[in-house]
């Protein structure tokens, strides 16, 4: 009985969850085309560790997720086929354009809240705005959040 309590509760909660969030279309702002450029230097940003949990029973249960923005961008653009390089060089500047990630928004939604992001990116010689992306996302806990708006950001962005 306690076995189908429980899954009862976690079927509930997933439909709960999926049901009635829309998240807004990702906006994409393209100045000049980033496959335009062969390196990407990305700004360092630091780990986000968020966790989630539930009482079953007497017991308490948690997970805990971590997520780096860098990272994540690096991920998709390395598979995009840039070059990711650790600092600004000279002798590439003509080809390499910085990334800037930054958390842009949260907005309220049922039962929870969705993280929004914002990607630029720069011309390393000129320091003007290539392209942006703007994107939200939502999951179980902020770290989903985040890998889910920077997955639909850049996303949008590449397919373009």
């Amino acid at each position: 009985m306690k076995t189908i309590r429980f899954l009862a509760i976690i079927l509930t909660s997933i439909l709960v969850n999926s049901c009635g969030t829309t998240l807004k279309v990702p906006t994409i702002v393209k100045n000049y085309n980033i496959k335009e450029y062969k390196y990407i230097f990305i700004s360092p940003t630091g780990s986000l560790t968020s966790g989630s949990g539930a009482t079953y029973g007497r017991q308490y249960y948690s997970a805990t997720k971590t997520v780096n923005p860098s990272d994540v961008i690096a991920g998709i653009l390395s598979k995009e086929g840039f070059i990711i390089v650790p600092e600004l060089k000279p002798e590439i500047i003509n080809e390499t354009l910085i990334v800037n990630y930054g958390e842009s928004g949260r907005r309220n939604v049922a039962f929870g809240y969705t993280i929004e992001v914002t990607i630029q990116f720069i011309s390393a010689k000129s320091h003007s705005l290539i392209s942006s992306c703007t994107a939200e996302g939502i999951g179980a806990t902020e770290a989903d959040d985040i890998r889910q708006a920077i997955t639909r950001c850049l996303t949008g962005l590449l397919q373009k």
